[in-house]
Formats: C-alpha cells, structure tokens, sequence
C-alpha cells in the first residue's frame, strides 16, 4: 500500500471511530478493534512523552530538527494526527446532523438512543457476572447510581459551563478510546450531550464565518466551551482511561458488571425524552418511536456481529 493509500485509510477508520463516538452506543474503541487499529492507537497513545518537547527552542539546528522528527514518528505522532483528523472530521458533522435532529425530532432521538444504550447492553450482558455478592452489590449500585443521575430532573440541571464540561470530556474521553461504551453515553448522561453539539456547530459556523469576513468574537464563546472539553480529554486520556484500562485487567467482570449497569440504569433518560416529547399516542407516532429504536439497535447488533470473537481489553 502507497503512503497517501495507508494515510487515507487511517482518516477513515478515524471518521469511523468519530461516527461511532459521537452517538450513544458503540464507542470508537470497538470500531479500531474492527478496523485493526486497536492496539497501535493504545500503543501511541502510551508512548507519548512531553520530553519531546525539549527539542523546539533549538529546531533551528538541522541536527535537534531530526531529533525532534525522530521523537515523533517513535511516538507514532503521524499516525495519530491522521487518526485525529477522521475523528474530528465526522464529530463535527455528525454534530450539525445531531443539532438539527434535536431542534426538530426530540422524540426520534431519544428513540434512536433508547434503541442504541439498550442494544450495548444487551449485546455487553455476557460479559456481566451476578456470582458473587460483591459483583451483586457492584451491579446495583451502578444501576440506581445511573436510574437516579438520568433523572431528567437531575440530568437536566448539570450546568453547562467550561469548567463542568471539562470534567465531562474528561469522562467522555474513557469511552472514546475504550471497547465497549460511547463516550457520547457519558455525555447524554451528563446532560452535555446537545449542548454539545450545537455548541460544536455554532463554533465551526463561526470559524467558517471568518474566512467570510465575519467577527472573531464569534468565536470566543463556543472556542472557550471546545477547548475546556478538549482540554478535559486530554487530562482524562492520561487518568480515567488508564484507570478504567486497569480496572478491565485486574477486575474484568466486575468492571464490565457495573458498566452494562450504567446503561441499563441509564435507560431511564431516553424513555422520558420519549415520553416527554411524543404527547399523543397515535398509531404513526408509536410506530415511528419503536421503528427508529429498533433500527439503533440493529446497528449495535451489527456491529456485535463483527466483534464477536474479540474479548475486550
């Protein structure tokens, strides 16, 4: 495979992996394990050192210019720029399709999440092991803990601010890179999920407006709320990540027993928005919720189809 071929397949399974986050369901980790990237993204992602960085007040010398080139491909900085750019791709335009579908569709959405939280956890359930008190204990915590924060009362009142959104792209960064749930499940949880969203497309319309000639102030407002989440992955990339990875090593069942818990406690959320947005129970309406669920957890199941004979890191 030529250079531009092998570059031009890594930005697409980043386009992959960034559909798949930026939904709740399958996350982007289970599309690298499709796509084969599992291990060299983990691989990359470890090997970052920020002692690579001594290098850049002396890049005028052609001998600290190798060095400094010699640093990043050993940290595989190509490859995970080319992966970036995929998944940043199809985050911000699975955003605008997300922003528009909640503005005129909330009852659908909710569906298609409904369909695809309850579809992860079904196809997760084997993973889960009941056998032990502990592992009892561990499920219903994460059941009520997860019932009880989707409250739309609850989830409804987290604030969108930066500093609140930093600590969620914190938490959404886990579910990113790992097999198994959305980080956009952590998102819509938290109640981030469509301010999220819009907040993207209102950032990328401003951007573009200013090629246009439009007002950099524009930016500032939505660029604050982008960098504190991106920020917040970048923190949770070297902590809730390695946790959660090392809680899958040492305590695999019980891990994966309180996760499928969170989703199926989670489940409450989208049945509310359902509920809460579908007012009349006409036989079109019914079937049009029920359809869009099934066909989210279709999807899930699809892609179960792929992973079946891989075990989860």
């Amino acid at each position: 495979m030529s250079a531009a071929r092998e570059w031009l397949s890594i930005y697409l399974k980043g386009v992959f992996m960034g559909a798949a986050d930026a939904v709740p369901g399958v996350s982007g980790g289970t599309i690298a394990l499709i796509t084969g990237i599992y291990e060299r993204l983990i691989r990359a992602i470890t090997s970052l050192d920020p002692r690579a960085l001594r290098h850049l007040p002396r890049l005028h010398r052609r001998s600290e210019r190798a060095a400094f080139r010699a640093a990043l491909v050993g940290m595989d900085i190509p490859f995970l720029l080319a992966l970036g750019m995929g998944i940043l791709t199809a985050l911000v335009t699975v955003a605008r399709v997300m922003d528009y579908a909640f503005e005129t569709y909330p009852g659908l959405v909710a569906a298609l999440f409904f369909g695809l939280i309850a579809a992860s956890a079904v196809v997760l359930a084997e993973h889960v092991a009941l056998d032990t008190p502990r592992r009892i204990a561990v499920a219903v915590f994460g059941f009520v803990f997860a019932f009880l924060l989707s409250g739309p009362e609850v989830s409804g009142s987290m604030p969108n601010s930066p500093v609140f959104v930093f600590v969620a792209g914190s938490i959404a960064i886990a579910g990113m890179i790992l097999p198994g749930i959305s980080g956009a499940f952590f998102l819509y949880v938290l109640g981030q999920y469509e301010y999220l969203t819009g907040t993207l497309t209102e950032f990328t319309n401003a951007l573009a407006g200013l090629f246009a000639g439009g007002s950099l102030a524009a930016l500032v407002e939505p660029g604050i709320v982008v960098v504190a989440f991106g920020l917040g992955a970048l923190i949770g990339l070297f902590s809730i990540a390695y946790a959660i990875r090392w809680a899958l090593a040492n305590y695999r069942d019980a891990t994966l027993t309180f996760l499928v818990s969170l989703m199926v406690g989670a489940l409450r959320l989208p049945a509310t928005e359902v509920l809460q947005n579908t007012p009349e129970a006409t036989p079109m309406a019914v079937g049009s919720v029920v359809a869009v669920a099934v066909a989210g957890g279709a999807l899930v199941v699809l892609v179960d189809r792929f992973t079946e004979d891989i075990e989860f890191a």
